[in-house]
């Protein structure tokens, strides 16, 4: 076990011995385990879990209490907010047009995963869109185009399926309809979400 404190006095985080950790950015509570890459440049917050070979490119930015599990690739430009799950083998893109023989940062097109965002397994991310908060990806995705909040898609391309309660199950009944604004009511949770259909 490898302990790291990137701030005097702050509780350090823990690093597998196998994974290369080459940023000093990372928070406290958080864990990196076997053979995860996380490059120099990149932001990790506080009680994070990164899985078994995640691999976290430079630049990259993750909030706090974010569970990004085996096998994610993560590139230059996204941006993940707090409390997102990302599924196994999930992959983000960063350049549309890409091209072994040509590479500058103007190719970069940014990605942002909104707070309480789920992401399934196998999905894969196409750069340029914005994830909206506790929006949920089915496993197997290809996601080209934004994300809604609240809002569960699956598919190739993702398609709306329909809409996620904060807890993650599907919302069926709607409690009431203002303007474009309908309210669902949680048959697990009992939570009430507005959401702009």
């Amino acid at each position: 076990m490898t302990e790291i404190t990137a701030t005097p006095g702050i509780k350090a985080f823990y690093s597998h011995p196998t994974a290369v950790v080459e940023t000093e950015d990372v928070g406290a509570g958080t864990r990196i385990w076997h053979f995860a890459h996380v490059r120099e440049g990149s932001i990790i917050g506080r009680d994070c879990n990164l899985g078994k070979s995640a691999y976290v490119d430079s630049g990259v930015q993750i909030g706090d209490n974010v569970k990004i599990q085996n096998f994610v690739s993560l590139y230059h430009g996204v941006v993940v907010e707090d409390d997102v799950f990302i599924g196994p083998s999930a992959t983000f893109t960063n350049d549309l047009y890409p091209r072994s023989f040509i590479w500058s940062e103007e190719r970069v097109s940014p990605t942002l995963v909104r707070r309480g965002a789920s992401i399934g397994a196998n999905s894969t991310i196409v750069c340029g869109v914005t994830i909206g908060e506790y929006a949920m990806v089915g496993a197997g995705s290809v996601v080209t185009r934004d994300v809604a909040p609240f809002t569960l898609v699956y598919g190739n391309p993702a398609e709306i399926r329909g809409y996620v309660c904060y807890c993650g199950r599907r919302l069926e009944e709607v409690e009431a309809r203002s303007g474009p604004t309908t309210i669902f009511k949680c048959s697990v949770c009992g939570k009430s979400v507005h959401i702009e259909v």
